[in-house]
């Protein structure tokens, strides 16, 4: 769904038209705590773990970004000795072109989420990335020239607020009446599992 959502379509437009120069660099931090046995997050029999239920927007968002599949993955993960699922996650991909993304994602940690993007010439700070609030308007910081980092010339860049399970839901279903191509092809999701996997299997 945060794919449809304005900030992040003129987030993926501003990489796509070298905004921040070529692309070097993504990284995620997404968390909230849940220590509730019963909750499904916290099953193993159910996919639960950090990995499965937020560790894939992590992945997803690289892979939009860059626009391609890692070649590399390593991973570190702590898992909860009772209850088998891992609480916190961290990993690094590499693709093809040499960029890399970096994430940790935590179901025992603060809520907190960020991504930062990061090009040879800029970067660019996601706010609430994915949780994005319906009711809230959200921004973009895009950092390109000025005298980095001490005082970047950055730009902030506001959204009126937008239901993005809506706009998700009328991409489906005008494509659906339309017979046209999904909004997002359904191998990617088998493409973002294949990762997941790879980082649960190390």
């Amino acid at each position: 769904m945060y794919r449809h959502h304005p900030t992040w379509v003129e987030a993926v437009r501003l990489v796509r038209e070298g905004r921040i120069g070529d692309l070097q660099a993504v990284h995620t931090f997404f968390s909230y705590y849940n220590d509730d046995a019963s909750n499904i997050r916290n099953r193993t029999e159910t996919g639960g773990g950090a990995l499965m239920d937020i560790g894939c927007y992590a992945i997803n968002a690289a892979r939009l970004l860059v626009r391609a599949e890692p070649v590399d993955v390593v991973g570190s993960i702590r898992r909860d000795p009772a209850m088998g699922v891992d609480t916190l996650s961290s990993a690094v991909l590499t693709f093809p072109s040499g960029a890399q993304s970096s994430f940790t994602v935590g179901i025992r940690s603060e809520p907190y989420q960020r991504v930062h993007v990061v090009g040879s010439q800029g970067r660019i700070e996601v706010e609430i990335p994915f949780n994005i609030p319906a009711h809230l308007p959200t921004r973009l910081h895009v950092s390109a020239g000025g005298d980095p980092p001490v005082a970047p010339m950055t730009e902030t860049l506001a959204f009126q607020p937008v239901d993005q399970y809506a706009v998700q839901a009328e991409l489906f279903g005008q494509a659906v009446l339309d017979a046209a191509t999904a909004p997002v092809d359904p191998a990617d999701a088998v493409a973002n599992m294949r990762v997941i996997d790879a980082l649960l299997d190390l």
